[in-house]
């Protein structure tokens, strides 16, 4: 009886573990709300209005390196070029948020 309990308490912890989200999870969805605050004005569409050619299709974040969550958080964070530092205006969740957004759009070519 005692390792049926045991065995039990183990799976439920398991399952636990693995249906609720960190609470450091990334949230496409806070990601969407921010990026249409943030940087639609010049990403409509997963577009640049500024550098047309550095826009935030699937293809052109390969190209350019930015294809992963670390390089885009990067970029919003400290910004580079043209793109402005959000560092000092989002939360590094709000950032990492954002980020992930991007590459779920990206991945459905922004439809």
């Amino acid at each position: 009886m005692r390792r049926l309990l045991t065995l039990i308490l183990v799976t439920l912890s398991l399952w636990t573990s693995i249906l609720i989200l960190p609470a450091n999870a990334v949230d496409t969805v806070n990601g969407a709300e921010i990026f249409n605050v943030h940087c639609v004005g010049c990403h409509i569409d997963g577009g640049n209005i500024i550098r047309w050619g550095k826009n935030l299709k699937k293809n052109a974040l390969k190209k350019y390196g930015m294809d992963s969550l670390e390089a885009i958080t990067n970029i919003v964070t400290n910004g580079k070029n043209n793109m402005s530092a959000y560092k000092e205006r989002l939360t590094t969740a709000e950032i990492e948020n954002v980020a992930a957004y991007v590459l779920e759009q990206a991945e459905k070519d922004w439809k």
